[in-house]
């Protein structure tokens, strides 16, 4: 039974109950099944140890071209290696906030130590090293030094001074 509700009129009992028969009927209906079709094929007939068959081309289809995976690589690998500076700079800036006069000459000890003993042993080689030379001149030496300055400062505030030096 088909129902066309009229407009403004109510549904009698039986009227609902045929509509809703109906409704589930139209919900509930088994089909027939969708049949599937196979998407592949594998061929179990064995293959000839030899003969003159042409090799067959099988294309190459990667799923992410390779010099897109060497800029993820290399994206991945500079993250990693910020993220270290990020983290070596946090732990310096945080050993930083907590300086005291006795933590900074207890740092700073070590270093002077060995910058005084580089700075002796420095010392001891080149004493050792320099040749002990003695010169002896004989006869009379003259040294004889003229220089001429010519000194012109010109302007008040803001000056400027140009030496001719002659020797």
């Amino acid at each position: 039974m088909d129902f066309h509700p009229t407009a403004g009129r109510p549904m009698s009992d039986a009227e609902a109950a045929a509509e809703a028969k109906r409704i589930m009927d139209a919900s509930f209906r088994i089909e027939e099944p969708v049949r599937h079709f196979p998407t592949s094929y594998r061929d179990h007939s064995p293959v000839p140890a030899y003969g003159d068959t042409p090799p067959v081309h099988q294309p190459d289809h990667r799923i992410v071209p390779a010099w897109a995976a060497g800029i993820a690589v290399a994206s991945i690998g500079v993250g990693a290696g910020v993220t270290g500076i990020g983290c070596g700079a946090w732990l310096v800036l945080q050993g930083l906030a907590s300086v005291s006069l006795a933590g900074v000459l207890m740092v700073t000890l070590p270093f002077a130590g060995l910058a005084m003993a580089a700075t002796a042993i420095g010392g001891a080689i080149n004493r050792a090293r320099s040749a002990v030379t003695k010169n002896i001149y004989e006869g009379p030496v003259t040294m004889r030094t003229e220089i001429n300055n010519h000194s012109t400062t010109r302007g008040m505030f803001f000056a400027r001074t140009r030496n001719d030096i002659h020797n």
